[in-house]
């Protein structure tokens, strides 16, 4: 159907994307634990994974989109100790850990919703699939690949690897896993201590616990991923997804179980987003460099100068391919912002560009580099650069430099509009960005009030308005017939 290509972690080369039972395309991606307000490294695969969402369905394929809500099983840590970090937040606000569930989930969701994310087609909680997380441990443990160890069931990876490469995603060697695992506090119960938990029989500090033929417990970690993409997608899917951060061991994990439960590799393609950085560090809650989103859309935070809208954001983190690390800064912010309004100002003037009799623009040839650069693997950069290519042509032929008809104009305002709010997800009339499409109206009208002004005459007032304009960045440039403007 299309000449899409993305790279598969897996194979670690591009592939061709033709998925198992055309047009569905199942695509799972891992998404939040809700025990704290969704930070920048969250918008991240949020945003990259609903372009790919966005855009598999401007192809013409039937996307059934899961993504996760995990509420339950998250340790502090991956070796399988600690309070669930769920758990450990309830404990710190005195309230019921499914009331910390909620409320970061309808902060998360909200956040996305600002982000003009896509609702994904089902997002299946991990404390709603239990029964069904149960039953995948006992079909582990009867294929002799899991052992019950004092009420706690793991996965036994020596024994996997012995048929199977563990590692295979991440490139790792079980052997050098073997000579650099530390043993650690509490982890006797295991064979080996890379062996990771399938179900944890609860300590009585664990308050999320559920009743089950090992021990009254909870499931790990990795396994609602494996059970909630196979139950909704079946055995074996298209896509799945998710942060750099998550190769190992969560989705090393996820396929060794998922090939025992199942009998077969369940994932045709794996996609990894690259990470976010601050000043070159990762950054997360856990290393206390986390901004919140809710902090940048107020510009509350050290490392802000002012507040930035949601399309701000969307833009910054699709300025960059999606597997290439991205550097967070307030400066890197604002460039955003200023590309992001030459991008909305060259759209609103589409619709008034002078008509000619023929076009002088190679519009069919633009449109093809812009789809060549989507199906490159999703290389948004590129497209980018290729729109505001696009951009300064439209500035051409208001200026009268340039010649476009009315069919091609509407030709052109029309794959704009896909290009810019289809696929990339960018729109004008998001929460707090009423001004990008307001600004060129505004500054229009005035620049006419300044023209009927020259024309009586008033010079002083007409250059306090290119001045005053000017203070607040936007430069006026006079030409025979008017004036154009820019954002500075």
């Amino acid at each position: 159907m299309s000449d899409l290509v993305i790279y598969n972690t897996l194979s670690r080369q591009k592939e061709k994307f033709e998925p198992l039972h055309p047009p569905f395309t199942g695509l799972y991606v891992c998404g939040p634990t809700v025990y704290s307000d969704a930070h920048l490294g969250h918008a991240r695969p949020a945003i990259t994974f609903d372009l790919l969402f966005r855009y598999l369905r401007h192809l013409g394929y039937k996307v059934r989109y899961v993504r996760n809500i995990t509420d339950v099983g998250h340790l502090e840590n991956d070796a399988d100790t600690g309070r669930d970090k769920i758990a450990k937040t309830a404990l710190i606000e005195q309230i019921e850990p499914m009331e910390v569930v909620q409320r970061y989930t309808d902060n998360y969701h909200r956040n996305m919703d600002e982000l003009n994310v896509l609702k994904p087609s089902i997002e299946p909680r991990a404390s709603g699939h239990i029964p069904e997380q149960q039953e995948m441990v006992a079909r582990i443990l009867e294929s002799g690949y899991a052992y019950i160890s004092n009420g706690s069931v793991y996965f036994d990876v020596e024994k996997y690897n012995a048929l199977y490469h563990y590692g295979k995603l991440s490139g790792r060697i079980l052997e050098d896993l073997q000579a650099t695992t530390r043993e650690l506090e509490g982890q006797e119960e295991k064979r080996n201590p890379f062996d990771f938990a399938l179900w944890k029989k609860a300590g009585p500090e664990h308050i999320m616990r559920w009743k089950s033929p090992w021990s009254e417990g909870f499931p790990g970690w990795h396994l609602e991923c494996s059970t909630m993409s196979t139950k909704y997608l079946g055995n074996v899917f298209d896509i799945h997804g998710g942060g750099m951060d998550l190769l190992f061991p969560h989705h090393e994990c996820e396929i060794a179980q998922s090939r025992i439960a199942t009998g077969q590799d369940s994932v045709r393609y794996w996609m990894h987003n690259n990470l976010i950085t601050i000043n070159g560090q990762k950054m997360g809650k856990s290393l206390g460099n986390a901004v919140t989103l809710d902090q940048i859309f107020a510009g509350d935070h050290p490392l802000l100068e002012q507040a930035y809208d949601p399309m701000t954001i969307r833009f910054f983190i699709l300025q960059a391919h999606y597997r290439s690390t991205l550097d967070f800064s307030n400066e890197a912010l604002q460039a955003s912002e200023k590309g992001l309004a030459r991008l909305f100002k060259a759209q609103s003037l589409i619709g008034r560009l002078p008509l000619s009799e023929d076009t002088s623009l190679d519009i069919p040839a633009w449109e093809s580099r812009c789809f060549d650069a989507l199906n490159d693997d999703l290389n948004t950069p590129v497209m980018i650069a290729h729109l505001f290519d696009m951009v300064r042509q439209i500035n051409l032929v208001s200026d009268g430099r340039e010649r476009i008809s009315a069919d091609d104009r509407d030709h052109l305002g029309r794959m704009f509009g896909i290009f810019v709010t289809g696929i990339l997800g960018l729109e004008t009339d998001s929460s707090g960005l009423a001004e990008a499409v307001l600004l060129p109206k505004v500054v229009d009208l005035l620049l006419d009030v300044r023209r009927e002004v020259k024309k009586n005459k008033d010079f002083n007032l007409s250059d306090r308005i290119r001045d005053d304009l000017g203070k607040i960045g936007i430069t006026v440039k006079d030409r025979g017939d008017g004036a154009d403007w820019e954002i500075t």
